[in-house]
C-alpha cells in the first residue's frame, strides 16, 4: 500500500522573510527525499500571490522532482483556503486511483493568513510546519493545528 505524500507549500511574500522560503524548499526537500528512498509518492502544491499552483502531480517520488523546487521565487497574498481546496481535490483523485493508500498533506506555512479554513477531510493526517520565526508569533498555525486535530511541527523536526 502506497503512501502520498501532498506538500502545500506558502511562497507567499510573508515567506520571503527571514530566510522562511528557504527553509520551507529545504524542508519540503527532504520530504521528496524521504519519499523517493521509501518508494512513496510525492505531490507539490504552491500557493502565494500567483494563487494555487501544482508543480508536481501525484505520483512516484523521484529525487529528480528535487530540480522544481529551486527556481521557486515568492511574493503576494496567501491563498490558504484555495490551496487546501485543492489539496482537497489532489487526494480525493488519488483515493480514486489508488483505493487505499495512505494520504498524508503537509502544509508548510508561517501563518501568516486571516482565512479560517476547514481541514481537507480527504488527508489521513495533516503535519503542519510553522516556519513563523518572527519575533512576535501569531500563533495561527497552532490555532488549525488544534481545530483540525492535526499535528504541529517546528521545522527542525525531522521530517519522519
Amino acid at each position: 500500500m502506497s503512501t502520498l505524500h501532498l506538500i502545500a507549500l506558502d511562497n507567499s511574500g510573508s515567506m520571503r522573510q527571514g530566510g522562511r522560503l528557504a527553509r520551507a524548499k529545504g524542508f519540503a526537500a527532504r520530504l521528496i527525499e524521504d519519499a523517493a528512498r521509501t518508494g512513496n509518492q510525492v505531490g507539490l502544491l504552491l500557493f502565494g500571490g500567483q494563487g494555487v499552483q501544482c508543480v508536481l502531480s501525484p505520483t512516484q517520488a523521484r529525487r529528480s522532482a528535487l530540480g522544481r523546487l529551486r527556481p521557486l521565487g515568492g511574493g503576494g497574498g496567501t491563498p490558504l483556503a484555495a490551496a487546501l481546496g485543492q489539496a482537497q481535490t489532489e487526494l480525493l483523485a488519488h483515493r480514486r486511483r489508488h483505493g487505499n493508500g495512505r494520504r498524508l498533506l503537509w502544509l508548510l506555512t508561517d501563518g501568516r493568513s486571516l482565512e479560517q479554513p476547514a481541514a481537507p477531510t480527504a488527508a489521513d493526517h495533516i503535519v503542519i510546519v510553522d516556519f513563523d520565526n518572527s519575533p512576535r508569533p501569531l500563533g495561527r498555525c497552532r490555532a488549525w493545528a488544534q481545530a483540525w486535530g492535526a499535528e504541529l511541527r517546528q521545522p527542525t523536526t525531522d521530517t519522519q
